[in-house]
């Protein structure tokens, strides 16, 4: 399994390839903010409502939200 980093709008994305296809992706400044996705760019998608998700309940449960995710417009990604 190959694992490299995608930085988008100024977002680090750890992206690992899967023995069977696909792409896992994570956004390490987001703790358990994972997805996955065919290709590399439905991962990317996929990835973008995994964040909206995580920080609706960060924002729900008073979760600390690092800056950077404070103005970001997650479709510009």
């Amino acid at each position: 399994m190959k694992t490299f980093q995608v930085i988008r709008g100024g977002i680090v994305f750890e992206l690992q390839s899967e023995p069977e296809g696909g792409y896992t992706i994570t956004v390490p400044s987001l703790p358990g903010c994972s997805s996955y996705g065919e290709t590399f760019e439905k991962a990317i998608e996929m990835i973008k409502d995994a964040m909206e998700g995580w920080l609706a309940v960060a924002r729900e449960e008073g979760v600390p939200i690092p800056d950077q995710f404070e103005t970001i417009e997650l479709a510009a990604l």
